[in-house]
């Protein structure tokens, strides 16, 4: 039994816990916003250098069978960096570089050094592998026969000279990972902006000195060095640019081979599951992949094959790669350390801020693709060397894209909520799932629709595996959480937002859908319609959802 005195004292105590845990979140959900802010900044800044680079590369290569060589080709370092060790370092290393900062006397240096050194000599033997092997991988994503062989042989051309990129990229995300572990988030999204200026270089080059390409017979030596090693020089300066940002930080790299019995093991033993999780991922890739090629095949001037999927694909993920990456980079390093402190209630108030808050921008993204995409396929591709009228397809498969903008990007969130665990089992079972489902529907699509609808059937079918999947992911978290993930605000606020997008993208349609006919000339009028529509909708979205109180519509300029 407990006085009146120690009562109150209790309550006093109490109370001034509240306050100060208060506090605490305050000042950590406004240090989370700054540094999403900031992240946010250099990747939008990076993204839209990055959608100008397509737009060049689309005007120098098209987006017909040359351009899909040039594609599958410069898709291969980034697939088997992934393989290598490219997702170990996104899911496995970040939260054990921040427990080694805090546990290790050293500051964690010694493990960084270990680590940086194993990543880059497996990172070194992946990349002579693969340029050794290039035909033979480059026979994963497409068929050598003797209707496609010269499309093969240019395809594997390009990857002989892009497979070095393999290094770059791990580079580039190993020095990333260090620096955003030591609470330096900004320098990893800007230095992709000097890579996009490398291509923007190198494709207006080819552009302007070059003829057109037709197809893969007229593709000369001289033009697959230039696009080869200009674009591997941009890798590499991406990644050569983050050195000075660390070297800022205090880390001094020294090459330490002495791995045994430091811990490494743990790292090895968790990316077991990550390595098994990017297999599944890549197996799907290289099926859609080698189904879109085929059609580049059967139908070579459609416009509808795998250089179109690349293009409005990259398009699609423009929003999530802004604001959910900026976001979720930012928090992982905050929720391993809620991890470490047994703190699941602010690990749950992480990813519910966090799904909330970049709601409010992919949820009316989402809808915009689906309302708009034929009209910013033909502005932004309709002066490529393939013509206006590949525009088309391409536009059409943004669509069949668009809803599932909103399961990819909760799906890539709450995915960090086991890896704040470094659970990687779990993410490798919902791959399977994801996956697997994925090249279901996408078989589907390439044995019985037309070669004009197949690959946008494919599109479709990805945006519904992510659907499908994230059901089940939800269900997963919640169990490890021990505890509901915020379940009806979450549901409240994304059926609001559904509702406001919803409505205002209908109404901006029309408007488009009216101003196109006023102008003949199709990239004109597609211009016009785009930007009437597009303001309208703008506006009636933000004006609905004030009217529906979505309260974190006050993020949405700076998530601030």
């Amino acid at each position: 039994m407990v006085d009146q005195g120690g009562t109150a004292a209790a309550e006093t105590d109490h109370s001034g816990r509240r306050r100060h845990a208060r506090r605490r979140s305050g000042a950590a959900s406004g240090g989370l916003m700054r540094s999403s802010a900031l992240m946010a900044a250099g990747s939008l800044v990076s993204r839209g250098t990055g959608m100008f680079r397509l737009m060049l590369q689309a005007a120098a290569l098209g987006t017909l069978a040359v351009g899909g060589a040039y594609n599958t080709a410069n898709t291969l370092p980034t697939s088997l960096y992934t393989l290598l060790i490219g997702g170990a370092l996104n899911s496995v290393l970040v939260p054990q570089l921040v427990r080694a900062r805090t546990e290790h006397a050293d500051g964690g240096q010694a493990h960084e050094q270990r680590l940086v050194t194993l990543v880059l000599s497996v990172l070194a033997v992946g990349t002579v592998v693969g340029v050794v092997l290039a035909p033979w991988i480059v026979g994963l994503y497409m068929p050598d026969t003797p209707g496609s062989h010269q499309l093969f042989e240019l395809t594997v051309a390009f990857a002989r000279f892009l497979l070095p990129q393999i290094f770059f990229y791990g580079l580039f995300f190993m020095l990333g990972q260090v620096l955003n572990a030591r609470g330096r988030f900004g320098a990893m999204m800007w230095t992709p902006v000097l890579n996009n200026i490398v291509l923007i270089t190198v494709f207006g080059l080819d552009r302007w000195l070059v003829p057109a390409a037709g197809d893969a017979a007229s593709v000369t030596p001289a033009e697959v060095r230039l696009l080869g090693i200009g674009t591997t020089i941009g890798i590499a300066l991406q990644a050569v640019c983050l050195i000075p940002y660390l070297a800022e930080t205090g880390f001094r790299w020294r090459p330490r081979f002495d791995w045994r019995g430091t811990g490494l093991g743990k790292s090895v033993a968790a990316a077991r599951w990550t390595l098994l999780f990017v297999g599944v991922n890549q197996v799907a890739l290289t099926v859609v992949t080698r189904y879109a090629n085929a059609v580049d095949v059967v139908a070579p001037q459609a416009g509808a094959g795998n250089s179109a999927y690349f293009f409005a694909q990259n398009i699609w993920m423009l929003p999530q790669g802004i604001i959910t990456v900026s976001v979720v980079t930012a928090m992982l390093p905050r929720m391993s350390r809620a991890v470490a402190e047994h703190r699941l209630g602010d690990v749950r108030q992480d990813l519910s801020r966090g799904l909330r808050v970049t709601g409010v921008a992919i949820v009316p993204a989402a809808f915009f693709f689906l309302a708009f995409g034929p009209q910013i396929a033909t502005v932004m591709f309709s002066y490529s060397s393939s013509g206006a009228a590949s525009a088309q397809p391409l536009g059409q498969m943004l669509q069949a894209f668009a809803l599932g903008l909103v399961p990819f990007s909760a799906q890539y969130l709450l995915l960090r909520g086991f890896y704040a665990f470094e659970d990687t089992r779990t993410p490798f079972w919902m791959a399977v799932w994801i996956s697997g489902l994925d090249i279901i529907l996408a078989t589907g699509c390439h044995l019985f629709l037309p070669p004009r609808w197949a690959v946008i059937g494919m599109a479709a079918a990805y945006a519904a595996s992510y659907a499908g999947g994230l059901l089940v992911t939800g269900l997963k978290l919640r169990r490890r959480l021990e505890g509901r993930l915020d379940g009806k605000r979450l549901v409240r606020t994304y059926g609001k937002l559904t509702a406001a997008a919803g409505a205002a993208s209908a109404v901006g349609w029309a408007v488009a859908r009216t101003c196109s006919g006023a102008v003949p000339a199709p990239v004109v009028g597609s211009a016009l319609a785009l930007s009437a529509g597009g303001v309208t909708m703008l506006v009636l979205f933000v004006l609905l959802a004030r009217l529906l109180r979505v309260s974190e519509l006050r993020s949405l300029p700076g998530l601030s």
